[in-house]
Order: C-alpha cells, then sequence, then structure tokens
C-alpha cells in the first residue's frame, strides 16, 4: 500500500539551475537519494541530495536537463537507483542507470538492486591475508596484491595500464575462474569501445561486465557508476559464491565528479577547492570492496596523480584505503622492458614475512637491493664504462640486468600484435628463476635469453639453439636467394 501512494506521489519543478533542480512536494517529501523523473517522456533523471523544508527537495539531474522548466511535473519512483544484477548481465555493457549500450537486446534474467548498499559487517570479513596471485612475474614476486584487497596502478599515457588490466582479466578468467567487472568512471567513448573490442577478441567477454560513466555525461551520473559497478560484484560475491576483480579506471574521476556535485549543490569547498564530504565519499565505495565468508572483491584502480603532487589531497586519501601501489615507468616501457613496472617505486603491505613467507619476503629484498645497487651505478658505467667498475660491481650488475629481463613476460592479451606466446608463471617458478639468477648459476647465459620468458629454464633453451645457429643460419640464407631468383626467371 505504501509503495502505491509513493508511486502516486507527484511534485512540480520550482527552479533549474544547470544540473541542480528544487522540486516542490505538496504530500509527502521523498527521502534522500531517491529518484525522481520529469520531461515529457520521463527521462530526465533527478537524485534527491538533499530536503530544503517542508515542501522542497533539491536534487542533482543525472541526464542532461534541456527543456526542462518551472512547473513541469515531476514523479517520485519511490526508490533509490538501481543496478541490474544476475547472470544476464555477463558479456554485456551498461551505463550507470542498467540500460545496454552495446546494441544487443535487453538482457533477460535479472533482478534489479539498490546502489546504495553498506559495507559488509566486520564479522563477515575475512581475517585471513591472502595473497592474490595474477600470473604475472614481477607483481606476484616484489608486491603481491591482496586477494579482497585494493591496488593501486600509478601511470601516465601509454605505458600499458590497459594492457596489464587486459592480461589480469584474462588470468583471472584462465586460473581463477572468477568474474570481472570493469568501471569506467569518466572514460572517453574511445577508450571504452577499444576494449571491448580487445576484451572481444582476447575471448575474456564471458565472464565479464563492462559500466561506463562517460566524460561527457552529467557529474551526478560519473558519481553514480561505481556504486552500480560495485553492486553488481556484490551480486557475484555474495549470491553466486564466486571472486571478483573489479577494475576502476579511473579513482580519481571518482573524486573529481564528487568535487563537481558538492560545488554545485552550493557546499562550502575545502582544501584546494575538493568537496568537504570527499574521505567519507571515497570510504563509502572503497569500503564495499572486501573479502568475505563467501567470496572477495579484489579492486584493481587507475589513479591519476594531479601534476605528479604525491601530496595532493585526493592521492593522500586513495593511497590511505590501497594496499599495493604499482608504477608504471615510461623510462622501462622505452626499453621495451614490459610489463613497464618499476619495482623501486612500487610497493605491497603484503610483502612481509608473516603473510608471503620467510623465503619469499628475503627473496623480495635481496631482488630490490641488487636492483637498487644497479640504479646507484648507472652514472658510473655511463661516464666511465663497464669496465672500470670492480669485480663485485660487475657481478651485482650482471645479476640485475639478467632480473631485469626475466621479470619481463610475453601476454597472452598482446599475442597478436608480439607474435609471442603468453605464458601464466606460478608464483613458485618466478620466485626459483629469480633465486637460481642471484646464486649466478646462469651467468654463462647472454642477457638476452631472459627476455620475454616464462619459467627461467626458458633461458637455457633460448641461449643453446641461439649459439650454434645464428652463424650457420646466417650463411647460407643469402645463397638459396640468387638461386631461387634464377628458378624464378
Amino acid at each position: 500500500m505504501e509503495n502505491k501512494s509513493t508511486a502516486l506521489n507527484s511534485g512540480v519543478v520550482a527552479s533549474v539551475r544547470g544540473s541542480v533542480v528544487d522540486v516542490r512536494f505538496d504530500a509527502h517529501l521523498p527521502p534522500i537519494y531517491s529518484i525522481l523523473r520529469a520531461g515529457a517522456k520521463n527521462e530526465i533523471v533527478i537524485e534527491v541530495l538533499a530536503q530544503n523544508d517542508a515542501h522542497h527537495v533539491r536534487g542533482i539531474a543525472l541526464t542532461p536537463t534541456q527543456g526542462l522548466a518551472r512547473g513541469m511535473a515531476v514523479e517520485d519512483t519511490g526508490g533509490p537507483l538501481k543496478a541490474p544484477v544476475g547472470k544476464g548481465i555477463l558479456s554485456r555493457m551498461f551505463d550507470v542507470f542498467g540500460n545496454a549500450i552495446d546494441r544487443e537486446p535487453a538482457p533477460s534474467d535479472i533482478q534489479w538492486r539498490s546502489v546504495h548498499r553498506d559495507p559488509p559487517p566486520l564479522a563477515r570479513r575475512s581475517t585471513k591475508s591472502e595473497v592474490f596471485e595474477t600470473g604475472i612475474k614481477v607483481i606476484d614476486v616484489l608486491m603481491p596484491l591482496e586477494r579482497g584487497g585494493k591496488a593501486g596502478l600509478f601511470g601516465g599515457a601509454g605505458v600499458g595500464k590497459t594492457v596489464l588490466l587486459t592480461e589480469m582479466i584474462h588470468n583471472m578468467i584462465g586460473h581463477e575462474e572468477g568474474i570481472s567487472i570493469f568501471c569506467g568512471i569518466g572514460e572517453r567513448c574511445r577508450e571504452g569501445e577499444e576494449l571491448y573490442r580487445d576484451m572481444k577478441a582476447a575471448g575474456v567477454l564471458p565472464n565479464m561486465v563492462m559500466v561506463f560513466g562517460q566524460m561527457n555525461e552529467p557529474p551526478g551520473s560519473r558519481f553514480r557508476v561505481g556504486h552500480a559497478a560495485l553492486t553488481m560484484a556484490e551480486y557475484f560475491r555474495d549470491d553466486e559464491h564466486r571472486d571478483v576483480l573489479l577494475l576502476i579506471d579511473n579513482i580519481f574521476r571518482f573524486i573529481q565528479a564528487g568535487m563537481e556535485v558538492s560545488g554545485l549543490m552550493g557546499q562550502m569547498p575545502s582544501r584546494l577547492g575538493y568537496q568537504p564530504t570527499m574521505g567519507t565519499e571515497l570510504s563509502g565505495l572503497e569500503e564495499r570492496i572486501a573479502n568475505t565468508d563467501t567470496g572477495a572483491i579484489t579492486s584493481i584502480q587507475a589513479v591519476y596523480v594531479p601534476a605528479d603532487d604525491f601530496t595532493d589531497p585526493a592521492a593522500v586519501h586513495t593511497f590511505s584505503h590501497l594496499s599495493a601501489s604499482i608504477v608504471l615507468s615510461r623510462q622501462r616501457a622505452s626499453e621495451g622492458l614490459f610489463p613497464a613496472i618499476d619495482p623501486l617505486q612500487s610497493s605491497s603491505k603484503m610483502a612481509t614475512p608473516g603473510i608471503v613467507g620467510e623465503r619469499h619476503y628475503k627473496l623480495a629484498q635481496e631482488i630490490r637491493r641488487t636492483l637498487a645497487q644497479y640504479a646507484e651505478l648507472k652514472d658510473i658505467i655511463a661516464m666511465l664504462g663497464l669496465e672500470q667498475l670492480s669485480p663485485e660491481d660487475r657481478n651485482v650488475v650482471a645479476r640485475a640486468r639478467r632480473l631485469e629481463r626475466f621479470l619481463t613476460q610475453p601476454f597472452f592479451t598482446t599475442e597478436q600484435f608480439t607474435g609471442m606466446k603468453g605464458k601464466l608463471v606460478s608464483l613458485e617458478d618466478a620466485l626459483d628463476g629469480c633465486e637460481r639468477i642471484l646464486r649466478d648459476e646462469f651467468k654463462d647465459l647472454p642477457e638476452s635469453a631472459f627476455y620475454m620468458i616464462g619459467a627461467v629454464d626458458e633461458a637455457k633453451a633460448n641461449a643453446k639453439p641461439s649459439a650454434p645457429k645464428t652463424p650457420t643460419e646466417t650463411k647460407p640464407q643469402p645463397q638459396p636467394t640468387p638461386v631461387a631468383a634464377a628458378h624464378a626467371a
């Protein structure tokens, strides 16, 4: 009965200022977060964010407000913004309202759930810290991710963020049998379309959902798209008992959308113009990403750092939620060391003896020490040459260069570009390889043998044929060409 009365609850537009709409209700006021609809075909969607007095509410339009005027009728839908959940949403692409935007028919076999949900209670959370294996050597060895944790991916344009995210989706579906959800907050439509095509080509779409709040959409829509994606992720964790990989690109744009909404609502800005409620808003989103007794939502979030200033309030608040930071380096990308992760700037809270074990911890520390010593010696090598170093330093350089190349890896999602078959490397194989390189077991092999391989034993296979083949193969090769040319003539 109550639903009927709220469904019939209607008001009129009192004022429109850009995306801010004031609505007058005479019967009773809709609660905060209620969705109101207005316009000729009810196409304008407004979310209530404040109750001004006994008869007026103020809301933010989640759609453009062209054509909205004072005195227009407004319908109260009687509930908050809802997102579709269920098996029917897999392999599909949605907007913030749950409309399919991939030119396919609307999905069947779905339910609708409110996007405003509480984080799981502490009693349901898993207290055990587990490592989330990605199959990517450099991440698993030096900056292990937490199952049910949050990792930040820091990097500029063109250093391989999307490729790394795509590979993680592929590996997650391949060996974890999990679900991947990609949430684009303030994405360019070009990026979304390219990602969709790449996922389809890589064959990972059947276990994936994509949700986009694009750059040209109003701030209210971009602000809520993260909540919609999380609601879908929570369904797969709590109802289907499956592990979920949630990729968010870009968490800074979520904060930015909140700043725009806050400004439109007339709130007093805080430090550097950010909204005074930034900490609460970010926590409301991040705390829902958790490891519970039924499954885990593991999140990897691309983070844009404004003007490379890590003391910016947006970066500081985001850092406090992350359990691992992966920094991508343009210099390593230019050297062809892919994935272009900077091992010295990246870090993880999981890399402690109590979680990853004594052997893994000590090995990771030794790798970092070797790479750091090599970074210090680079200036001397550039000025005086390798010959001027002491034998001990020369050994350090040789180990570090082999380690750098061993920590590269061919990806499944780039097979069509590189022609190299992708490799999934277990943590044990990755640790074993690093340990043997540090013990100088392969000091007689050329550095190039370690480049773009999986397990370390492939280096021997790479080095053996390359030694005898190159001289013999290069000599006879010019000979058949003229013979073939004569035959053709």
